[in-house]
C-alpha cells in the first residue's frame, strides 16, 4: 500500500457515512442555469419550437430530481410530489421576474431594455435565484435552497436567504455587498442599492426560529451602505434611507432618515509638521 493509499484509508475511517450523503455544489449550479434558459429563453432560443423549449422543462425536472436524490430521506413529502409542485410554480415565479424586471428597466437611467436586465444585470440574477430557492424553501427542502442562494451569492457578492419574504417589482441597483436575512420581510416596490444591510442584532442560536430581521413596507428607497437590525425595526411605506444610515429602530411611514457626517479641510498647512506615511 502506498502513502496515498494509507491518507485515503484514513480518510475513510474518519469520516462519517452522512458527509456523502450531501447534494452536488455543481448540481445546484447547473439546476440554477437551466432554470433561467428555461425561463427565459433568450437569443437563439427565441427561434426553437415550442417541442424543443417543453424539452428544456423536462431536462429541468430531471435535473432537479438528480439534485433532490441525496437529501431523499429528509423530504416531508415524496420526491416527486416536491418535483411537481416545484415545476407548477414556474409560471408565478415568471411573472414575478417579470415585474422585477420591469422595476428595475422603468427605475434604473442605464437600463436599455427588460431584456439587457434579464440577461446582463446582477440584481436581476440574485433575485431570480432567491425566487426559485424560495419556493424549494417553502416546500421544506433542505440545504439545496442554501446551495443556489451562494452560487447567486458568489457570483454576485448579494446574499439573499431563500427564507426572507420579498414581494412584487423588487429592485437592487449594483448590487454588491448585499445582504438579506432569513425572517426579513419586503414588501411591494422596494429599492435597495449596493451594501445594505438587513441583519439581526444578536446571532444567539437559541433565536434561530425567532423574526430577527427588520420588515421593509411598500415603496421605500433605501440607499448604499445603510444598515438596518433586528426583528422589530419595521421602516415604513413610502421612506427614504439614506447612505451609511444605521437603525435599530422603527421609522414612522413617509420619512426621510439621513446621516449627517462632517468634513473639514484645513488649509495653509506647515509642511514641516506633516508626517510622511505610506499606506
Amino acid at each position: 500500500m502506498n502513502y496515498l493509499s494509507k491518507v485515503m484509508a484514513e480518510l475513510q475511517s474518519s469520516r462519517h457515512n452522512s458527509e456523502f450523503d450531501m447534494p452536488s455544489r455543481d448540481l445546484a449550479q447547473r439546476f440554477v442555469e437551466e432554470a433561467m434558459n428555461t425561463l427565459f429563453p433568450i437569443s437563439a432560443r427565441r427561434t426553437k419550437s415550442s417541442c424543443e423549449q417543453e424539452s428544456l422543462l423536462y431536462q429541468l425536472e430531471a435535473t432537479l430530481k438528480l439534485l433532490l436524490l441525496p437529501v431523499k430521506k429528509d423530504l416531508p413529502v415524496p420526491l416527486e410530489k416536491i418535483t411537481h409542485d416545484f415545476m407548477k410554480s414556474l409560471p408565478g415565479i415568471y411573472k414575478a421576474l417579470l415585474k422585477d424586471a420591469d422595476a428595475i428597466q422603468q427605475f434604473d437611467p442605464a437600463a436599455g431594455s427588460i431584456g439587457e436586465v434579464i440577461i446582463a444585470y446582477p440584481g436581476f440574477f440574485a433575485i431570480m435565484v432567491y425566487r426559485l430557492s424560495n419556493v424549494l424553501n417553502h416546500l421544506d427542502v433542505p440545504i439545496i435552497p442554501r446551495l443556489m442562494s451562494e452560487h447567486a451569492h458568489n457570483k454576485t457578492g448579494i446574499d439573499i436567504h431563500p427564507g426572507a419574504t420579498i414581494g412584487e417589482s423588487f429592485f437592487i441597483d449594483h448590487g454588491t455587498g448585499v445582504v438579506i436575512g432569513e425572517s426579513a420581510i419586503i414588501k411591494n416596490n422596494v429599492k435597495i442599492y449596493q451594501g445594505v444591510t438587513l441583519g439581526a442584532l444578536q446571532v444567539k442560536k437559541s433565536l434561530a426560529k425567532k423574526k430577527r430581521h427588520p420588515t421593509v413596507e411598500d415603496n421605500v428607497i433605501i440607499y448604499s451602505n445603510a444598515t438596518i437590525l433586528g426583528g422589530n425595526t419595521v421602516i415604513g411605506k413610502n421612506c427614504v434611507i439614506g447612505g451609511n444610515v444605521w437603525l435599530t429602530a422603527s421609522v414612522q411611514s413617509n420619512s426621510i432618515v439621513y446621516h449627517k457626517n462632517e468634513i473639514n479641510v484645513r488649509t495653509n498647512l506647515d509642511e514641516s509638521k506633516i508626517i510622511n506615511f505610506q499606506i
